[in-house]
């Protein structure tokens, strides 16, 4: 017992190796221990907080899954290796403390105000409708004839294939939101913050079935041999019959990347041949780079690509520049990085529907972050 109390110390410091992490873990994987480790923590720690929650099991319950499930859900490469223990002490027990009695919050910092924008439907190629997301509606054409139905935060169509003409409609999410949409034939495509759909209100019979993305979706696609799927994005289509998969094409990002959960996909650039489709079978991650032809492809684990579908941001080796482009999308607020070298460090980070206020917390605690808030406007300097 006395060697488990020097470990937690250690933890909870961030002084313990890795192999005594490892033993901590064990240790906690035993029921009769949880117990003793929050007791343990409250008492030597004063981590009062603990107690003010609700559910305190229901806290220590999660916790102890962080630490058991998920090895990089806070560090720094290079520095710092394992603070990401301490975060997730701070993110369970201490995270409603941060964020609503915080003297620093409420000493130095303004409130953030994200920005509100609305989902819009384009319907054809005149009108533009507002979606509101608590709402339910039928969804009419210019016409009044009604083509779907709005089921608060998903639109769905119905009557899959026509022999008229194609109409398209298309979906704007802004920053800060997300949105679902059921085709006509069934498909459900999970919309991320900042992403555009352009898609039939009725596919056509004995032909392929076409939509358009910027930005970023997770397809569930319906299974139809005779009317192959095709995303279309500015740089890489991506072809199936029926599959799970997400497609990031965000205009200002870098690449194009595909990341196949379930069944089969080919990837193409322009026209495609038998010479130029790259498959990607589970598990694989196909990426091109703006401008460039080859499609380079790496096995990944996918829960880290489709984790927004559920509200969590998980960032894997990937440097401050881009995680607060991310962090924009999510919260519908503006950076502005004066610290260029912070820009380049390179983090591991997981966050579970947290507000921003906890986010930049973690990171002015592991960087020393300074900043400033002006409404919806963060100035790092």
């Amino acid at each position: 017992m006395r060697k488990i109390e020097q470990q937690i110390v250690k933890f909870i410091t961030n002084e313990a190796s890795e192999e005594e992490i490892e033993e901590l873990t064990e240790w906690l994987a035993k029921g009769e221990n949880k117990k003793v480790f929050k007791d343990f923590v409250k008492v030597n720690y004063l981590i009062d907080v603990a107690t003010t929650v609700n559910d305190s099991s229901e806290v220590t319950k999660q916790l102890l899954a962080r630490i058991n499930n998920e090895k990089n859900v806070f560090s720094k490469k290079s520095f710092y290796a394992y603070y990401k223990y301490a975060a997730i002490l701070i993110l369970f027990l201490g995270g409603i403390y941060f964020y609503t009695n915080s003297t620093i919050f409420k000493g130095k910092q303004n409130a953030i105000v994200p920005r509100e924008d609305q989902i819009v439907l384009q319907v054809g190629n005149e009108s533009m409708q507002s979606i509101d997301p608590t709402q339910a509606r039928m969804v009419t054409d210019k016409f009044g004839k009604i083509i779907g139905k709005q089921e608060k935060n998903r639109l769905v169509y119905s009557n899959a294939y026509s022999n008229g003409k194609l109409v398209y409609n298309t979906l704007k999410i802004p920053y800060g939101k997300k949105f679902e949409v059921q085709l006509s034939d069934g498909t459900v495509v999970h919309l991320n913050a900042g992403t555009s759909l352009r898609y039939p209100v009725q596919f056509l019979k004995n032909q392929s079935r076409q939509v358009y993305l910027t930005g970023e979706a997770y397809f569930e696609v319906s299974k139809d041999k005779a009317h192959p799927f095709t995303v279309n994005t500015q740089e890489v289509n991506v072809e199936v019959l029926g599959t799970k998969f997400n497609v990031n094409s965000y205009t200002e990002d870098i690449s194009t990347d595909v990341v196949l959960v379930e069944g089969k996909v080919s990837l193409y650039k322009d026209k495609k041949t038998a010479e130029n489709q790259v498959y990607l079978i589970p598990g694989i991650k196909g990426s091109n780079l703006r401008g460039q032809q080859k499609i380079m492809t790496e096995a990944v684990n996918t829960d880290y690509y489709t984790a927004w579908v559920k509200g969590s941001l998980v960032f894997k080796n990937e440097s401050f520049t881009s995680i607060i482009k991310k962090l924009e999308r999510y919260y519908n607020i503006t950076f502005i990085n004066k610290n260029k070298a912070l820009g380049k460090e390179i983090f591991n980070a997981r966050f579970d529907n947290e507000p921003i206020e906890v986010v930049l917390k973690y990171f002015s605690d592991s960087y020393a972050i300074d900043y400033t808030i002006d409404d919806n406007k963060i100035t790092i300097r």
